[in-house]
């Protein structure tokens, strides 16, 4: 089965304008970030790719906590994307995912080992990472915790 995903998007100038993307969910303003010398309006290619590969991580980290029978009391992610550019080359180097896995009081040390195993293979299992693969460097650095801040 394959499902297709569709983007409208319009472009008004030359390198230092802005344009606009329509995919469904996602409308936006798009230009080049400031720190490559654009206007910053709305996002840019570098922010979608690392929501992108975000939220297919978290998505898949949840669904793989709640097949686990893991109900986590908090969870939440923080990612960073490291672009390089050298002789005006792009290259989007690295993203590094920073979840947060917050498990209920009582959790036993077999569930905070099985969290924080399950959050690395979440980020195997993810389509994004496997579309990027031997492109960007992708790390997963989780913090498990009990709601008491047992840690893993």
């Amino acid at each position: 089965m394959k499902h297709p995903f569709h983007l409208k998007a319009v472009w008004n100038g030359g390198r230092n304008s802005e344009g606009t993307i329509d995919a469904g969910g996602l409308k936006s303003v798009i230009s080049i970030p400031q720190e490559m010398g654009g206007p910053g309006t709305g996002t840019n290619p570098d922010e979608m790719l690392l929501g992108a590969a975000s939220t297919c991580y978290l998505i898949t980290l949840a669904a793989m906590l709640e097949r686990s029978d893991i109900t986590p009391h908090e969870l939440t992610l923080e990612s960073e994307a490291t672009v390089d550019v050298t002789n005006n080359i792009f290259t989007y180097e690295r993203i590094v995912h920073r979840p947060r896995i917050v498990l209920q009081s009582d959790a036993t040390e077999a569930e905070l080992t099985k969290a924080d195993r399950l959050a690395h293979k979440a980020e195997e299992s993810c389509m994004i990472t496997r579309a990027v693969a031997g492109n960007v460097t992708i790390e997963t650095q989780p913090v498990i915790v009990t709601a008491d801040v047992k840690t893993v």
